[in-house]
């Protein structure tokens, strides 16, 4: 099962691209963060990529990371805007923090609803309400129901 354009469309749009290495938002410091929300240890203060690197670095992480990674977590199988939506949940808050969820257990318990209301819980970062990622979560929340990446994003911004 692959990410839909969608899905894409929806983590490009809440990610944004930063060619040149920037600290973490929330913590002012690790980890950096590049391209398209990309983190590792090769990813240090000073580091420059171009608008290629920035789109393969993501392909690699989303077809080698996260597809795969969520994918394992799931007993059942996920629709593919469920699964979209699910890559882009994984993608921010990580591979360890997405398979812990109440989210996964309540999708894996086959109660979609509750599970869908799973991702508004994720509004926080550095013990912070962030607008940002409430507005994230309520757009992945939409994609998981079945909407559109621009009804979605649309949705997301009457967050306040």
């Amino acid at each position: 099962m692959k990410t839909s354009p969608d899905g894409i469309k929806l983590l490009h749009f809440y990610e944004g691209c930063e060619l040149t290495a920037y600290p973490d938002p929330a913590t002012g410091g690790d980890p950096w963060t590049i391209g398209w929300g990309d983190t590792g240890p090769d990813v240090v203060p000073g580091l420059v990529i171009t608008q290629a690197d920035a789109d393969a670095r993501f392909a690699k992480r989303i077809a080698n990371e996260f597809e795969p990674m969520v994918l394992s977590a799931m007993r059942g199988s996920p629709n593919e805007a469920e699964f979209s939506a699910m890559v882009c949940l994984a993608y921010n808050i990580g591979v360890g923090a997405f398979k812990r969820s109440t989210l996964v257990r309540k999708f894996n318990g086959s109660d979609k609803a509750s599970a869908a209301d799973q991702f508004l819980r994720w509004h926080r970062a550095g013990g912070q309400s962030m607008k940002g990622l409430r507005r994230r979560r309520a757009a992945e929340r939409a994609l998981f129901l079945g909407a559109s990446a621009d009804e979605a994003i649309a949705i997301g911004a009457k967050v306040l």
